[in-house]
């Protein structure tokens, strides 16, 4: 038994974690439901079809490779294989064999993806600046940017998401 934690020695939430916790999942909970509505109706794309079009936009050439790109929105490959099979079909993405690499495979957005994400973008950015930025004031934005920085070092150690966002490998 002295190998056992006792419940006295447990470590539980205190009132302060637990209303920040129980608000922060509240957050997580309710935010992609308002982000994939207003896709949905106004762009006939879920949040995470536009997060693959969006982060293909950025790259350089408008191409990643699968692997990159399942980096840059948080993905398994086959989750992410199966909605880039979705937006080949309506004509937003190619896969083409990379150039560097024949085993891998290139994610391509193509000019009629990338009038998708003009067309898309300043509705998806008023929702997330309705939703999630306007609440703030600029010293919560710098707060918000460290907390989210300091989660995702525990969540992703490897930093493979954040590489992903700021240009790195």
């Amino acid at each position: 038994m002295g190998e056992l934690t006792s419940t006295s020695e447990r470590r539980w939430l205190t009132a302060d974690e637990l209303q920040a916790w129980v608000k922060f999942i509240a957050v997580v909970e309710l935010l992609p439901g308002v982000l994939d509505t207003q896709l949905q109706r106004d762009a006939d794309l879920t949040h995470f079809e536009y997060f693959t079009l969006a982060m293909l936009s950025e790259a350089p050439l408008r191409t990643l490779r699968m692997t990159a790109l399942a980096s840059a929105t948080n993905a398994t490959l086959p989750r992410l294989s199966h909605v880039v099979s979705r937006l080949e079909k309506r004509g937003y993405v190619a896969r083409t064999p990379c150039a560097e690499d024949r085993r891998a495979t290139n994610a391509v957005l193509t000019e009629e993806g990338w009038q998708k994400v003009v067309a898309t973008a300043p509705g998806h950015v008023a929702t997330v600046l309705q939703n999630a930025i306007a609440p703030l004031g600029q010293d919560d934005v710098a707060s918000l940017d460290r907390i989210m920085t300091l989660m995702l070092g525990r969540l992703d150690p490897e930093g493979r998401f954040l590489a992903e966002l700021s240009g790195g490998a």
